[in-house]
């Protein structure tokens, strides 16, 4: 690690520790040369995950999107705000587990289907009949007697 100062390319760590995120290491360093200390942040680089759409088109992974669709079909239903968290949290670690680079939306949406059935059955289906969109009242009839049924 060069010094921002000097230049130098003696620098040595003097103390590390997790970063205010928890997701990056902030390590505070020694130049040997001019004496000064200065600090870096080491964050784990992940590949960028491309979402495939029902369209074909591509774009990046965005976490607010999935907390967006469970935010609504969760509205005025008795789950606070750390289980969405949590349940996007196993969501995403599902996704990325997968060690894909590209991954079709309909695996997104199956997976968090699978994971809003176990949490609430009226959150589960307000995601479904957006998500599969169901045309008729027999096709909402249909999901409902799936989740009767187990």
């Amino acid at each position: 690690m060069k010094c921002p100062f000097c230049s130098s390319d003696n620098t040595r760590v003097i103390d590390s520790r997790p970063a205010d995120d928890n997701n990056s290491i902030r390590r505070r360093r020694l130049c040997d040369a001019c004496k000064k200390r200065f600090t870096t942040y080491e964050k784990v680089e992940t590949i960028p995950l491309i979402v495939i759409k029902k369209d074909n088109n591509r774009e990046q992974y965005d976490r607010s999107k999935i907390e967006a669709g469970i935010l609504r079909a969760c509205h005025k239903r008795p789950i606070s705000v750390n289980e969405i968290n949590k349940l996007v949290d196993e969501i995403e670690t599902e996704i990325f587990n997968k060690e894909e680079k590209e991954i079709p939306s309909t695996v997104i949406g199956e997976i968090v289907m699978d994971k809003l059935k176990d949490l609430e059955a009226v959150a589960y289906v307000r995601f479904a009949s957006v998500y599969r969109e169901f045309k008729d009242i027999n096709t909402f009839m249909d999901e409902l007697k799936k989740i009767l049924d187990k």
